[in-house]
């Protein structure tokens, strides 16, 4: 199946400041993260983020909430973001089929996340560049059983060409200046 701008939201899970230090990479993933989201916001798609016990950890990441609206930042207790019924309910009303999701922890917040949107139904796209954990091999872990589950990894670009769909648009110019040089 190919991921269409008008069915999809972007989940962000937990990119939160006190936790960012702590990833492996945390660069680049926060990097891939805001190149997803700016593409996301220039094709209307909506994006929300999640922060689990941000009294604790930090707020959303400032490089990446900038490009949230602030109504769209969910707090949540539970590592599943699907255990929150405020959470579950906003997807509902949202109508769109297909969750686009980046963050962190790879095998914890997002994998349970991912294995919830599943059973609830949604097709689940996770960013390969724009997920991480404390280990690379956490992250390569958490890949596979999501991928196990049925849960369709891909790369920012991948992301960005099905949304896009086709090349010759003002758009399609203003969005391939991030990768083609």
């Amino acid at each position: 199946m190919l991921l269409r701008a008008s069915q999809s939201l972007v989940l962000l899970i937990d990119m939160q400041q006190k936790l960012a230090p702590a990833i492996f990479d945390s660069k680049a993933v926060e990097q891939a993260a805001a190149w997803v989201l700016q593409v996301a916001v220039q094709l209307e798609v909506p994006v929300w983020a999640t922060e689990q016990y941000p009294q604790g950890i930090g707020a959303t990441l400032p490089a990446l909430a900038e490009l949230i609206p602030e109504a769209q930042v969910l707090q949540k207790m539970h590592f599943s973001a699907l255990k929150e019924p405020h959470i579950v309910s906003s997807l509902v009303c949202a109508g769109r089929k297909q969750i686009v999701v980046l963050g962190t922890e790879a095998h914890v917040c997002v994998l349970q996340s991912v294995l919830d949107l599943l059973a609830l139904g949604y097709q689940v796209f996770v960013v390969v560049e724009a997920v991480g954990s404390r280990s690379e091999q956490n992250k390569q872990l958490a890949l596979s059983r999501m991928q196990q589950a049925g849960a369709q990894i891909i790369s920012q670009e991948m992301l960005a060409f099905e949304w896009l769909q086709c090349c010759g648009t003002d758009t399609f110019r203003q969005i391939s200046k991030g990768w083609i040089r």
